[in-house]
Parts: C-alpha cells; sequence; structure tokens
C-alpha cells in the first residue's frame, strides 16, 4: 500500500507516528473533520508568536499549508503574542459582525509563557467576551520550568487562572491531540477560552499513536440549564448588565 508523509495527518484510522508539534497541527484538521461528520461548516484561524518549546510550530504549519487550506484553515503568524491574540479573538465574532460563510470558525493561539505574560489583557478580554457556539479557542503555552532558554523558571497555569481559563495539561504527544479536541468541545460549550500547557517533554518529543474513527468520544453534560442568550459570545454585551440588577433593587428600596 502507497504511503505518504501526509499519512500523519490524513489517516483517521490506523498507526501515525508524529511529533507534539505535528499533534498539534492535527487538532485543527482533526476538529475540522469531525465538524464537517457533524454536518457543520466551519474553519479554523491560528495565530501567535514562536518561542521554545513551540518554536517549530509554525514552520510545521507553513510546511503543511496546502493541507491547512484545503481544510479552510488560516495561519497568519503574529506581529507579537497580543496581536496574534487580538486577532484569534476576532475569529469568534464571525457569527455577530456581519454574514458569515461558516457556521462556526475555531481558533488556535500559541506562544512561550513570557508572551502569554505580555498577551495578558488581550487574552482576558478576549475570554470575557467569550467564544462561539461553533468556534472556540485553544490557547496553547509552552511552558519553560527549567529556565533552559528563559531568562527565568515560568509555566503557564497561574496566567490562565488569573484570566478565569480552565487549563488541560497533556502528559504525552496521544494527549495533544486528544486534550486538544477536548479543548475545543470544552470552549464550545462553556463560551471560554481554553489553557494548553505546552512543555518541552511533550511537545518537542515524537510517539507512534494509534488512532480510532471520531475519537476521542466527547459527551457534553445534559443536566445544565443555560441562561437567556447562552454562555458564548453575544451582541450586545456590556459589563452594565453585571451590576444592573443590584442597581434595579437598590433603587426600588429607595
Amino acid at each position: 500500500m502507497a504511503a505518504s508523509l501526509d499519512d500523519k495527518y490524513l489517516l483517521e484510522q490506523g498507526r501515525v507516528f508524529l511529533s507534539g508539534t505535528q499533534a498539534l497541527v492535527r487538532v485543527l484538521l482533526d476538529q475540522r473533520r469531525r465538524d464537517q461528520r457533524s454536518g457543520l461548516r466551519t474553519a479554523a484561524f491560528v495565530s501567535g508568536y514562536r518561542g521554545s518549546p513551540l518554536g517549530g510550530l509554525d514552520l510545521a504549519l507553513w510546511h503543511s499549508s496546502r493541507l491547512l487550506s484545503d481544510h479552510d484553515i488560516r495561519f497568519e503568524p503574529g506581529l507579537n503574542e497580543e496581536l496574534a491574540a487580538a486577532a484569534v479573538a476576532g475569529s469568534q465574532q464571525s457569527g455577530i459582525v456581519g454574514s458569515s460563510r461558516y457556521d462556526g470558525v475555531f481558533g488556535l493561539w500559541y506562544g512561550k509563557n513570557p508572551g502569554l505574560d505580555r498577551a495578558g489583557d488581550a487574552i482576558k478580554h478576549a475570554n470575557a467576551a467569550g467564544t462561539s457556539s461553533h468556534g472556540g479557542v485553544l490557547a496553547v503555552s509552552g511552558d519553560d520550568p527549567g529556565a533552559s532558554s528563559s531568562s527565568m523558571p515560568n509555566q503557564c497555569d497561574p496566567a490562565f487562572i488569573s484570566a478565569s481559563m480552565p487549563v488541560l495539561a497533556p502528559a504525552s504527544v496521544s494527549e495533544l491531540l486528544e486534550l486538544g479536541l477536548v479543548g475545543i468541545a470544552l470552549s464550545r460549550y462553556c463560551g471560554l477560552w481554553i489553557g494548553f500547557k505546552a512543555v518541552a517533554d511533550v511537545v518537542e518529543s515524537s510517539a507512534s499513536i494509534e488512532l480510532a474513527s471520531d475519537q476521542p468520544r466527547i459527551v457534553l453534560p445534559k443536566d445544565f440549564e443555560a441562561p437567556p442568550g447562552g454562555l458564548g459570545i453575544r451582541w450586545p454585551d456590556s459589563r452594565w448588565w453585571c451590576w444592573a440588577p443590584h442597581r434595579r433593587r437598590s433603587r426600588a428600596s429607595a
């Protein structure tokens, strides 16, 4: 049987060999294929700024540009981390600002952890605004706890938590792929950006992975009643709604 270097991205069953960086690229392709099987017409937008251990992610995306284009996935490297975050945040507005060709656009932001600190304001505001129901955002931060290529040890968890973002921490190349898909599903469900912790021991390693059709199987909770308008991004929206009920009660008591 003929084999191709693109099999690591195209095969949907069987065994593939890929690096952690390539697994992140495959998350985008797998999510697009899952949406197609669900009858959704989605696209993806990726932007970020390179830095170890994610220094090769942009190269992997460029090398796969033809495949990405075939799956309506667009990669635009950021001039810096916060501009990249603002661009990814814009992808979640495709359904509320004008007309769109897609049911939703899911996004991926990436950067080294010091870049996450730099982009903190943009990411906090994007997370507060929310994600679209058929979009979702995965924010991948490269940690350097041993300061092997940084001026000081660093980790992403405190920054993600301070922005009120859930955090996923894959511990293998296989989990990069599995939890990446779980993260996008979670982002769509709860309307938040999802922090994705990437350490060198995982993202800079390679592994042979057994694929199974439509894995992982994601079952969303059914015992939660969403508020009017849902949990995701909406327009118009304002911080005014956070304190308006208290204001009305205070007026009534007066």
